[in-house]
């Protein structure tokens, strides 16, 4: 099960949450078509939903984890409702589309509880009641909600660079990565190994600034950094940190330790909008996989194509072939698609990332 496999099936000693997760999983499920059929967003979360974000909290389970199962079960869902509507014509109906809407307006909901209910749970040497009491005001003010924010010894008013760290050492990670800016940090643990942060200051800083230092330090290849862009004011902070974990979530399938929002933004993007990643993938790799190596061949002429800026010459030589074969090469990718490449090149590439994204091993630091 997708969902059960992210995190790896061993995270908790307690044989109740394994129980629990799929009974979980299958209340979720119901409760997203149920959703999906009324377009309503607001009617009560399955009370089992809660139990079992206690229960990890209590055996051990990073919320990370958990947050990430919603994620793929998410994924999971909205996969299989693209494919009903696809499969029915239904694609550009208004009432289905608002559905869709309301789903994910749902997810957002769900997660802002999961994680509330996970915090109160988790037990007092996870974290303290100062980070318990700053976590929560965190979420609230993420959700939307009206809350005093002086506690959080933060300036809301200025300009924000939001932050994911996760692996050993994510938080002595920020604070250097805060000192070496001379930024004011406002640091957020979410379990023993992740770690939300905002860098702040009333200077204008940019991503670049923030790369160049931390490609530097000594912990570049122990923890996983997740950048979101700069952004001003209450709404900047908002939106940096939610393109900081857009970045996460492509980096933890990146072969590196450093992933900044603005160069992936395609690919997260194509990663929650599941209608398009699968039309991406059944009009532009599905018919290069009828090829007799599965593909394989003419999916690396492209990468190599794309990397060489669509300059056959500069391919051949990086793949070691003939100049007239990589053409030979691309001719053939033009009839399997039945379009020339200049006509969808953009998204040909875009579906080689998603691709790339899929066929990674994941690369979270230990």
């Amino acid at each position: 099960m997708r969902v059960s496999s992210v995190g790896g099936p061993t995270d908790s000693g307690d044989p109740g949450y394994g129980e629990g997760l799929r009974a979980t999983v299958s209340a979720v499920l119901e409760y997203g078509l149920a959703a999906f059929e009324n377009c309503d967003e607001h009617s009560p979360l399955p009370a089992v939903v809660l139990t079992q974000a206690r229960t990890a909290a209590r055996t051990g389970v990073s919320l990370d984890v958990v947050l990430r199962r919603y994620f793929a079960g998410y994924t999971l869902l909205g996969d299989f409702i693209s494919q009903e509507i696809e499969d029915c014509g239904y694609a550009q109906d208004a009432g289905l589309q608002q559905s869709m809407r309301s789903m994910a307006a749902l997810l957002d909901r769900l997660i802002v509880a999961v994680t509330e209910e996970y915090v109160r749970e988790r037990p007092r040497d996870q974290v303290s009641s100062g980070d318990k009491r700053r976590i929560e005001q965190v979420n609230r003010l993420l959700a939307g909600d009206l809350v005093e924010a002086s506690e959080l010894s933060y300036d809301l008013d200025g300009w924000h660079i939001g932050v994911i760290a996760r692996g050993a050492g994510a938080a002595e990670a920020l604070r250097g990565l805060a000192q070496s800016l001379d930024r004011r940090l406002l640091l957020v643990p979410q379990d023993r190994t992740t770690i939300w942060g905002w860098l702040g200051g009333r200077r204008h800083m940019t991503s670049d600034e923030v790369v160049r230092i931390a490609s530097s330090s000594s912990w570049a290849a122990e923890v996983l950094l997740a950048l979101g862009e700069p952004g001003e004011g209450f709404t900047g902070w908002c939106l940096s940190h939610q393109q900081a974990s857009a970045a996460a979530s492509v980096g933890s399938r990146k072969p590196r330790s450093l992933v900044r929002y603005g160069e992936v933004a395609l690919l997260a993007s194509m990663l929650q909008d599941t209608v398009l990643a699968r039309s991406l993938r059944r009009l532009y790799l599905d018919p290069l996989s009828q090829a007799r190596d599965g593909g394989e061949t003419l999916r690396q002429t492209l990468r190599a194509y794309f990397a060489a800026e669509r300059n056959a010459s500069s391919a051949a030589a990086a793949l070691g072939v003939s100049r007239q074969t990589v053409i030979n090469r691309l001719r053939a990718i033009e009839e399997r698609l039945g379009h020339p490449m200049r006509s969808c090149a953009m998204e040909l590439e875009a579906a080689l990332r998603l691709d790339d994204w899929d066929s990674a091993p994941l690369d979270r630091p230990s």
